[in-house]
């Protein structure tokens, strides 16, 4: 028998989502993975620390901020590839410490899988210097991986080939949510994030009171998460006459199934999401979205008309929707079975399965 594929995992942290996929990559035949986290954490998550089953170590955390960004540097990491000696190295970013990934690849004739989530939007900041490493970089790689098909779009623009690029999903444990018994509807409207600017929670508070004022009753809008901007979101709370604002904290994965069953609506007015994990959620558990088209999954698994409604940032329209759907039972439900219908293929297995093919096609291409 021949051995295994050796694969190198480089991830800046384990997040929940993430974790179901690397088992499952692990249990493939033919398949030797190793995880290599750059920390355990970021100060910006709360994630409880969970078990792992498959092979992964942590390397010695060195971190600099940069405005809102971490940036990840582990020299340590280029003598444990070497201890490993991997076939296949998958990198998931531009981190010093991805880059260091990849230059080990290069120098011991491993082969190189580019993976992102990135998409032309989020990406269109770049620098030159920062499009010209990614081009180098990918050009020098066997095999890419996507989180979605913008992520695909933005791989082909750096030249990665379509024979090339497979996806691997953001996703959910859709299951989880579907099978989750429905609870009676508590809030009219749900808000599920890091409590950041640029997830636009004040302006989620100013579509319920519009709506409400539209309705002429009051509107209860629940948020789950934590943030910098939580303050200033009690504030402004305070200020409105006719919402009732629930603050539920940051709520741990096993919790969130029972907090969206509760609510009748999804509002996820982002300035600026790669993908949006909570809205695998929000359409697994059965409920309308209304979002921006700057969640990368608007499009995908969030379409217009079908399962919710994808508006520019604007409270008149956001409000006028949502009235109609609270006032709409009937439309609601439809919204909600074609969200399930949608989400149903972004599983674990299908994310795990684009990897599997992309090690697959690194393998056959000569270094």
């Amino acid at each position: 028998m021949s051995s295994p594929c050796k694969v190198a995992m480089l991830a800046n942290i384990p997040a929940p989502y993430r974790i179901p996929i690397y088992r499952l990559l692990a249990a493939t035949p033919g398949i030797a993975l190793r995880v290599f986290f750059f920390a355990g954490s970021e100060p910006d998550r709360n994630w409880d620390a969970v078990r792992q089953p498959y092979d992964h170590m942590f390397l010695k955390e060195r971190f600099v901020t940069v405005g809102s960004r971490y940036i990840h540097v582990n020299p340590d990491m280029w003598g444990q590839l070497r201890a490993f000696a991997p076939d296949v190295v998958i990198t998931t970013g531009f981190n010093p410490s991805h880059l260091l990934g990849f230059l080990y690849a290069r120098l011991h004739g491993a082969r190189h899988i580019g993976m992102t989530d990135g998409t032309p939007e989020s990406e269109a900041g770049l620098s030159m210097l920062h499009r010209l490493l990614r081009r180098w970089v990918y050009g020098r790689s066997q095999a890419f991986a996507g989180a979605s098909r913008a992520s695909m779009q933005l791989l082909a623009s750096y030249g990665a080939p379509t024979d090339a690029l497979f996806q691997s999903h953001l996703c959910a444990d859709n299951a989880r949510f579907e099978q989750e018994p429905e609870p009676e509807k508590v809030h009219d409207m749900l808000f599920c994030g890091r409590f950041v600017e640029a997830k636009n929670p004040i302006f989620a508070m100013d579509v319920a009171q519009s709506c409400a004022e539209v309705m002429g009753r009051r509107v209860s809008l629940a948020f789950l998460g934590a943030g910098d901007v939580e303050p200033t979101m009690r504030a402004h709370a305070r200020t409105l006459s006719l919402v009732d604002v629930n603050f539920l904290g940051f709520a741990q994965p096993e919790s969130l199934p029972g907090h969206f069953k509760r609510s009748r609506i999804f509002l996820f007015p982002t300035a600026l999401d790669t993908w949006g994990v909570v809205l695998n959620e929000a359409c697994a558990s059965g409920l309308p979205i209304l979002s921006t088209s700057h969640a990368g999954a608007a499009g995908e698994i969030v379409v217009d008309g079908v399962n919710g409604a994808v508006l520019p940032l604007d409270v008149q329209a956001w409000a006028q929707t949502a009235c109609q759907w609270l006032q709409d039972p009937a439309s609601r439900q439809q919204m909600a079975e074609a969200g399930r219908q949608l989400v149903r293929g972004y599983t674990y297995e299908a994310a795990a399965q684009g990897l599997v093919q992309a090690v697959t096609r690194a393998m056959q291409v000569p270094v």
